[in-house]
């Protein structure tokens, strides 16, 4: 599977631009041309859009936690869990990054709630995650994106799938000035499986782009996927949804779909769905 970039706000050489296949349709370098200034500390008070659900809360605010660090996990394992993962900006024309780790341990239920809370006003937001869904495992991630206009806002997802496992993911966005959210899947097979759905509603000059890469690494995996988006005004959605059959990953079944309405002369959807296969006796389509 071919390596995620790394962007880290302190170094604008790792910032991509339309040069990197993988960002042509998020050109972040136009965009992003010099480090930001730090975002500040800033209370947040608990709640957030699925407060109602219960849960443990684990908040970061302009980057931090309530320790005043930039990274954490949680590990759950036993019984079932949900966990309200919210990262919240209130800034000025600052930036900040983040980095979390959530673990299901065998056999354990996770229901992770994640929400991107925008306030301000251009803003840069880089948020990493490692979600590890060990054997017979189940995690279900349903999020929601509402970041503000003017906002660069940046999520990068990468799943460790392994036998007997269920991820299952949902996310909603409204988009922003730039918006990219990227999923990328390490699929063990082995009666393991995935869907990853998502939903996404522009409007004004808003930009999202849903990039996903599921690499099926042993055999007999199912990965499920469907995405669908309306745009106006001069909006711009952009679907990037891969999926890999290595060597050896024989009975894999994966299928893909997105569809799109556009709703204005000047708005614009760019989708690029991608199969590479490598094995035999495979059920793969897109569409």
């Amino acid at each position: 599977m071919n390596a995620p970039v790394r962007i880290d706000l302190k170094d604008v050489s790792s910032f991509p631009s339309r040069r990197v296949e993988a960002w042509k349709y998020t050109d972040l370098r136009r965009y992003l041309r010099e480090t930001p200034a730090a975002s500040p500390p800033t209370p947040i008070e608990p709640g957030g859009p699925f407060a109602a659900l219960q849960g443990d809360e684990l908040t970061f605010a302009n980057g931090l936690d309530a320790n005043g660090q930039r990274g954490g996990g949680f590990t759950f394992s036993g019984d079932d869990a949900v966990l309200r993962l919210r990262f919240v900006t209130d800034a000025q024309a600052t930036g900040h990054q983040v980095f979390v780790v959530v673990g299901a341990m065998e056999d354990t239920n996770v229901l992770l709630l994640e929400s991107y809370e925008g306030r301000g006003s251009a803003y840069v937001s880089n948020v990493e995650l490692g979600i590890e869904v060990e054997a017979g495992a189940s995690v279900t991630r349903v999020v929601l994106v509402d970041d503000v206009e003017d906002a660069i806002s940046i999520s990068t997802a990468k799943v460790g799938l392994q036998r007997e496992g269920r991820f299952n993911q949902i996310v909603v966005t409204s988009g922003a000035k730039l918006q990219r959210f990227e999923t990328r899947v390490r699929h063990r097979g082995l009666g393991a499986e995935a869907r990853l759905d998502g939903i996404y509603v522009l409007s004004d000059n808003r930009h999202t782009d849903l990039t996903s890469v599921v690499d099926h690494l042993g055999p007999n995996g199912v990965t499920s996927q469907l995405t669908k988006g309306v745009v106006r005004d001069t909006a711009r959605g952009v679907f990037q949804g891969k999926i890999v059959v290595e060597r050896g990953a024989d009975g894999t079944d994966a299928r893909m779909g997105h569809h799109a309405l556009i709703l204005g002369e000047r708005a614009e959807v760019d989708a690029k769905p991608e199969l590479e296969i490598y094995a035999d006796d495979v059920q793969c389509a897109h569409g």
